[in-house]
């Protein structure tokens, strides 16, 4: 099976000065747990709840000054949509991350891969394995 088959569709992204606080309501209303960043067209980062709680409430700066610029994780992994669930798989355990950005051969985002995703899509063996190696310990 291709990610393109498994992947969620229905992904947007918000701009690098979105604030954080908007950003939680996003996840909060739409269940999910990480939210894309773009700019100029392409993706440039990734805001997931750990960075809101670890890098925004944290830190001791006003919440309300806050951007998703300021608490973004970069350097994106991500996937292609031609990719197999199995090759998706094994970045996802390598790199120790739950969800994937992917992109098609234009670069551009095109969906995102979930644990969930692959729960659905791969082996009880396969999503057993990856849902160990990413809830293992750094």
């Amino acid at each position: 099976m291709k990610v393109k088959q498994a992947m969620h569709k229905t992904v947007a992204w918000r701009a690098p000065e979105t604030p954080v606080a908007d950003l939680a309501k996003v996840m909060r209303d739409e269940d999910i747990g990480c939210v894309p960043i773009g700019e100029n067209d392409r993706l440039i980062g990734m805001v997931t709840d750990r960075d809101l709680v670890l890098r925004a409430l944290t830190n001791g700066t006003d919440i309300s000054s806050i951007t998703a610029r300021d608490v973004m994780s970069k350097g994106i992994i991500y996937c292609e949509d031609d990719d197999s669930i199995q090759e998706a798989i094994d970045l996802m355990q390598k790199q120790q991350i739950r969800r994937l950005p992917v992109i098609d051969d234009n670069k551009r985002m095109v969906g995102m891969l979930s644990l969930g995703d692959i729960s659905h899509a791969a082996s009880q063996v396969e999503s057993g394995a990856l849902m160990r190696s990413v809830s293992a310990h750094h």
